[in-house]
């Protein structure tokens, strides 16, 4: 069982509106979606596209339900754009999640990225040379240390379709980055996607890692897409993913959790699955999730 008083457990709001597809899932408010947060009994939420921009009128929102403000995804595209517009934009993010009481800023570098391209297959994913993830290193450090700055860190989320999916990238990108600037969000379904093996990568690399992403696949799904060379957001749609404790899913959560009760991890569990909304309900998948954890882990 893991120790209660180093665990906070959230959930990701894409599972109500996806993010990247907001037609599937429209129906779903801001207020509903905290609402259903904090009835199924998590403690925190991630920030998604139908969230205010206004610091105040979220947190006061998330307060009224006990909830709090985990973080929100920043894209980075530090091997395309001019690094000085890059820092920009993630000063402007940085301050809006300092402001909503967060402490940790979800990174993920999405540089020549094929995530979007709705006729690209998730397997046409770029690679960067020795060059170019040197490049990504340095920016990602100098932005880890505006964090840190600020009182805040950056986790870096690896994630299929961008130049660190694999396992092998995700050994690249810790080599290439300084651990006082960037930590990594362990994502065990990226990871699974991937076709990695998400247990190892969460041994190798568990002094890294300051959040964890909590999500499942359903293999056979995957399988499928690859064969018919389906997009990353089409793959979405036809349930690549799924929660922790469904008997579709594929990924050894009890492995997991022996790691982090033997290591004794510290921060955010983070329940995510981005599904089609209206093939899977988000609220009863967010209560088996949350029974599922209880069960697992007794938090």
């Amino acid at each position: 069982m893991l120790k209660r008083e180093n665990i906070k457990l959230g959930i990701a709001p894409i599972a109500w509106t996806e993010d990247d597809m907001p037609e599937y899932g429209k129906e779903a408010t801001f207020l509903q979606t905290i609402s259903e947060i904090a009835l199924t009994g998590y403690e925190g939420t991630e920030i998604g596209c139908k969230f205010p921009h206004d610091a105040k009128i979220l947190q006061e929102e998330l307060g009224r339900r006990n909830l709090e403000c985990i973080t929100q995804w920043f894209s980075s595209y530090i091997n395309e754009l001019p690094f000085w517009q890059v820092e920009r934009d993630f000063k402007d993010h940085m301050y809006y999640l300092k402001a909503t009481g967060a402490k940790i800023i979800n990174v993920s570098d999405q540089s020549f990225s094929v995530q979007h391209r709705s006729s690209t297959c998730f397997t046409e994913k770029p690679i960067l040379n020795e060059e170019q993830f040197k490049e990504l290193g340095e920016g990602l450090n100098k932005l880890g240390k505006i964090a840190v700055e600020n009182d805040m860190e950056i986790v870096y989320h690896h994630h299929m379709t961008t130049t660190v999916q694999t396992a092998a990238e995700v050994d690249k990108l810790m080599e290439v980055t300084d651990p006082k600037y960037v930590s990594l969000i362990f994502d065990a379904g990226h990871m699974a996607f991937s076709g990695d093996d998400p247990v190892a990568v969460l041994e190798k690399h568990f002094d890294r890692v300051k959040h964890i992403h909590l999500k499942n696949i359903r293999k056979d799904v995957v399988d499928r897409c690859r064969e018919k060379k389906l997009s990353f957001l089409q793959s979405v749609l036809e349930g690549a993913f799924t929660i922790p404790g469904d008997p579709e899913g594929s990924v050894d959560f009890p492995a997991i959790f022996k790691i982090l009760e033997e290591r004794e991890y510290k921060g955010w569990l983070v329940v995510e699955a981005e599904q089609d909304p209206y093939k899977y309900n988000p609220f009863d998948y967010a209560v088996k999730a949350r029974k599922y954890v209880k069960e697992q882990t007794g938090i």
